[in-house]
């Protein structure tokens, strides 16, 4: 006599479950991926240290334990903010740039669109520089986050520099280190001069200097 409880189950139970997985796998990525859209509107307001775990179930309209089940600590929080951030600042900054050639035209376009993204960024606030004056000082996995985050992007930008030194568009002592120092030191101007002291002009002054540095490098000019 056969024991029902040790049969097989159906074979049409086993595909409806397998059917049912990525649809509920597919489910489960794309709440998360509107609750950390959330997230970075908030942050951008309140930084990443005002991120909780219940003022975003409050903005996301979701209750706190669904926001949890997806992160599971405001730590995890933070850093898949941190990581959303810089996967939109690679796709809108650096990508772009890769169509244009090597040398300076890639470090114009590298700059540009860097200073785009900081201008749209002057209401809102950018994650990298309030996330600075938030970690500064408080070792971590938040703080190497964003460490990584902002490193990876000055990298790029280090690269792009060499590459000019390459195609002969900069001398070949060009200090790719100073020059990196100077530019980011503009963005970072900007910034506080647009956004906390309000000063207008601060977009062109940004601008101008950015040919500066070109000149005083010893950039060779383009046609």
């Amino acid at each position: 006599m056969s024991d029902s409880h040790s049969r097989d189950p159906h074979p049409s139970s086993v595909e409806d479950a397998s059917r049912r997985a990525p649809r509920a796998q597919a489910k489960g990525q794309q709440t998360k991926a509107a609750i950390v859209d959330a997230a970075l509107g908030l942050a951008a307001q309140v930084g990443l240290e005002g991120l909780s775990i219940g003022a975003l179930a409050e903005v996301a309209q979701m209750s706190k334990s669904g926001v949890f089940a997806h992160f599971g600590s405001r730590e995890e929080l933070q850093i898949s903010v941190i990581r959303e951030y810089h996967a939109r600042f690679e796709a809108e900054v650096f990508a772009p740039a890769m169509a244009d050639a090597r040398g300076l035209p890639r470090l114009r376009m590298l700059f540009d669109r860097w200073m785009q993204r900081t201008s749209d960024e002057i209401v809102s606030g950018c994650i990298y520089i309030s996330g600075a004056v938030e970690f500064d000082d408080r070792p971590g996995p938040v703080r190497e986050a964003l460490v990584e985050s902002v490193q990876i992007w000055l990298n790029a930008m280090r690269r792009a520099i060499v590459a000019c030194k390459t195609e002969g568009h900069l001398p070949a002592d060009a200090d790719e280190a100073q020059m990196l120092s100077e530019i980011h030191g503009l963005i970072l101007t900007l910034h506080y001069e647009a956004r906390f002291l309000e000063m207008p002009g601060a977009v062109q002054r940004a601008h101008r200097g950015f040919a500066n540095i070109l000149r005083l490098h010893g950039a060779r000019a383009q046609d």
